[in-house]
């Protein structure tokens, strides 16, 4: 039984269409009229972080607590009782739209049995994961009004670790100075971690001093990927830039989104595509194809709260980056 797996080639040059190599494994051959389908990678940072209510308007306004309330012991039934305040911030997120567009030879439709539009769709949805990991956790191709992502709102607030060739990535991690103790110190716990894939073969390599296996006590069951008691994401969407950071660890509750608009589909038959200098690329009619258009909007932040353990928010930091170096 020959199965191929379906490669879309698309979402890497300005325009890709979905030509008869791209569509190979939908049109039907005598051997296997059966599709494969790669598991869709979600967006780590979707999964992993805090949704708040879809956005009703294209900028959302969340109170941040910024000032604590003081409390105090009243002297006897006739002590005087002092007054305190508490203090909010406001934050917005602001909704940014995420759009791509796949022209398809209405041929390669016409040559398959099955629903093209069912395998596109994933596709879809897995290239929009990749563009929303990118931009939130490296700041890649980032919408102007977005925040500092997360690797460089770490660096602001000096919660980074280096990891140098010498280094003991046990220590570098768990340690009173590791990535774990920078998010503590900031006055959160730790109930996550995303990482590069290459952390899975350092993980499994850490040995005690008597040369056994931290991670893996036998090479036959498969490895239960914590740190600390959290679990660990190894996103393979491509967003993860490995150069900035080998790991992020933090509170991802304190990464929070809305949603403005879920993605959406529609189907053109007539109209033009363009590149992004404003040339056409394609003319749907005079080309015999359609055009798949999906769009959604939304944003995100980071609240980050005052705390009693860290009070100047310009050194409060609710995540930490283990990288290469320094």
């Amino acid at each position: 039984m020959n199965r191929n797996r379906m490669n879309l080639r698309i979402f890497d040059n300005d325009t890709n269409i979905i030509d008869r190599t791209g569509a190979e494994s939908l049109i039907p051959i005598q051997e296997s009229n059966e599709i494969i389908q790669g598991v869709v990678t979600q967006s780590a940072v979707l999964q992993r972080g805090r949704k708040l209510p879809n956005m009703t308007s294209r900028q959302y306004k969340m109170p941040v607590l910024d000032m604590l309330p003081i409390a105090y012991f009243v002297n006897g039934d006739t002590g005087q009782k002092k007054t305190t305040k508490q203090a909010w911030d406001k934050k917005f997120i602001t909704a940014e739209e995420i759009a791509v567009i796949v022209p398809i030879p209405e041929a390669v439709l016409d040559d398959s049995d099955y629903d093209i539009w069912a395998e596109v769709r994933p596709r879809i949805v897995e290239a929009f994961g990749k563009v929303i990991d990118g931009a939130i956790l490296f700041g890649t191709d980032k919408p102007a009004s977005w925040r500092n992502d997360i690797v460089a709102t770490a660096t602001a607030a000096k919660t980074v670790v280096g990891l140098g060739a010498a280094d003991n990535l046990y220590d570098k991690i768990m340690g009173e100075d590791g990535s774990i103790a920078m998010v503590e110190n900031s006055g959160y716990f730790v109930n996550g971690h995303m990482a590069d894939i290459s952390m899975r073969a350092k993980l499994r390599g850490l040995k005690n001093a008597n040369g056994d296996p931290l991670f893996k006590s036998d090479m036959q069951s498969s490895t239960t990927y914590s740190l600390d008691g959290s679990p660990m994401n190894f996103p393979n969407n491509g967003a993860f830039d490995k150069s900035k950071a080998l790991m992020i660890s933090g509170d991802f509750s304190q990464l929070v989104y809305a949603i403005r608009q879920d993605i959406t589909f529609k189907l053109f038959t007539e109209g033009v595509v363009q590149n992004t200098d404003g040339t056409i690329a394609y003319n749907l009619m005079q080309n015999d194809m359609v055009a798949l258009r999906a769009v959604m909007r939304l944003g995100w932040e980071i609240p980050n709260p005052i705390n009693a353990l860290k009070t100047d928010k310009t050194k409060r930091c609710p995540f930490s980056i283990l990288k290469v170096g320094e």
